[in-house]
């Protein structure tokens, strides 16, 4: 029987990929195919995103994959969240999307809130405030008086402004779309009274679909510019951190952490969680697949450990050596730092900042790479078991474990750091679960697995390592 192919487009606010997947009836392979970058353009005071740029590198995957004699039966697409593309009613670009970093989110939360309480929108939405949210970036467009707000026939987060131009159908993901704070997690529909506040009009998003919906296939265009004449386009899980959790294979019994440059801990909720403690704790409620909440918070990451060993000058260029010299550090040293504190945000230099905290807690300074990863790592831990033990709290569950997916999995020192912090077992998964969670989707949409066998196959596709708590 011929192997079935299956691309799965990963973009991240850095860099993209495709991946091709095969399954062979038990578990899923994956190869990277491509890699590009995806910078921010800086145009006329204002920051952009190359969406051209992006689609034009989804076209040379599709025709990467031709000339190696494979062509996908499906291709989803899954990207950050939040962001915007503008098109006219030709399918032309209205303007290039404007990047959530950009000097137009500022000021945009408290301008919003003056039309509509902070708690009003909480309680409507169930999403926590970042000021680049998708209703505080079109409101303050239209403020702007941006032409794009005005004249745009269709607005269509990025995944779904991909998925537009490969096919000519305009669609609004629900998991992409619930980033944005415009959804009703109740009813799981977009809010219209919330859109019109940013003066827009619900009706120029695409139709509302959720993952796993077939959009067709790709336009004629598409099709003779790649060769590739049968490949379906699916709206997958979106956005990218509900395509990591989609291949989580845990319901309400346990919490997950997806660990990377940025952490974020949750649960699979079947309804979304609104309180006055959540909105005091500042966590968020997400669209996940089969009408589940991501009910979740933001941690920082491996962001301390990652700019910090940049900066390293007598540190082993092994990234496993380094981790495991935190063995050597003397019990004494315990300097802990609170790793969501604004100071670590995007300073100059990371080990700076690590010092002036130390000194400003009256904690002993780190002065060896060692020393720096033992007060990461503890640190990382203690907030993990600070995030879990609210997760238990809000959502009133004893959570039985905590499954780890992401490139952070892989440090050893830190998933047993957790494991004794939070006196429960860590079981690491999928390092690759955002594309193991894109593929899964693309499969069940075409009827190859069930969502009863999601959890087989991901146990079969992720290699597994469960870190028991020592007992001190």
């Amino acid at each position: 029987m011929k192997m079935r192919h299956y691309m799965a487009i990963d973009l991240g606010a850095t860099s993209g990929r495709s991946i091709i997947a095969t399954f062979d009836g038990e578990k899923i392979s994956t190869t990277e195919l491509t890699r590009f970058a995806n910078p921010m353009v800086p145009l006329a005071g204002n920051l952009y995103w190359d969406i051209v740029a992006l689609y034009n590198e989804i076209l040379k995957a599709l025709k990467t994959a031709r000339k190696q004699g494979i062509e996908p039966v499906s291709i989803g697409i899954d990207t950050w969240g939040c962001d915007v593309a503008y098109f006219n009613a030709d399918g032309t670009l209205a303007s290039l999307p404007f990047c959530y970093r950009g000097a137009h989110t500022e000021g945009a939360m408290e301008a919003l809130f003056e039309r509509m309480d902070a708690k009003e929108l909480y309680r409507r939405t169930g999403i926590q405030f970042m000021p680049f949210n998708t209703i505080f970036q079109l409101d303050a467009l239209q403020r702007r008086k941006e032409r794009c707000t005005a004249v745009a026939d269709k607005i269509l987060f990025i995944p779904d402004a991909l998925n537009y131009m490969l096919t000519g159908r305009a669609v609004t993901e629900y998991t992409v779309a619930s980033t944005g704070q415009i959804i009703d997690p109740a009813t799981r529909t977009i809010d219209s009274s919330i859109v019109r506040l940013a003066g827009i009009a619900p009706e120029r998003f695409g139709e509302l679909v959720y993952p796993g919906t077939i959009l067709g296939v790709m336009t004629e265009q598409v099709r003779e510019h790649t060769g590739q004449h049968n490949t379906k386009v699916i709206a997958v899980a979106s956005h990218d951190t509900a395509s990591a959790v989609a291949a989580v294979p845990v319901s309400t019994n346990a919490a997950y952490l997806s660990c990377g440059t940025w952490s974020l801990m949750g649960i699979k909720s079947d309804s979304p969680i609104i309180t006055e403690r959540s909105f005091a704790e500042n966590f968020t409620n997400e669209g996940g697949i089969d009408g589940t909440t991501r009910f979740l918070k933001n941690i920082c990451g491996l962001w301390l450990f990652e700019r910090c060993r940049a900066e390293f000058t007598d540190a082993p260029t092994d990234i496993e050596e380094l981790i495991d010299s935190v063995s050597s550090v003397p019990k004494e040293f315990n300097t802990i730092i609170d790793p969501d504190d604004s100071s670590f945000a995007n300073p100059r230099s990371m080990i700076k900042a690590i010092e002036e905290y130390a000194i400003r807690t009256n904690q002993a300074v780190p002065t060896t790479p060692a020393q720096f990863c033992h007060c990461i790592f503890h640190s990382l831990a203690r907030r993990y078991k600070e995030v879990f033990t609210l997760l238990e709290e809000l959502s009133g569950q004893n959570l039985d474990y905590l499954y780890v997916i992401g490139g952070g999995s892989k440090n050893r020192v830190l998933m047993q750091l957790t494991a004794d912090a939070i006196g429960k077992e860590v079981i690491t998964g999928a390092t690759e679960s955002t594309a193991l969670g894109n593929i899964l989707m693309q499969m069940r949409a075409l009827g190859e697995i069930s969502a009863e066998d999601m959890e087989r196959v991901i146990y079969a596709s992720s290699q597994t390592t469960i870190y028991k708590p020592n007992r001190l």
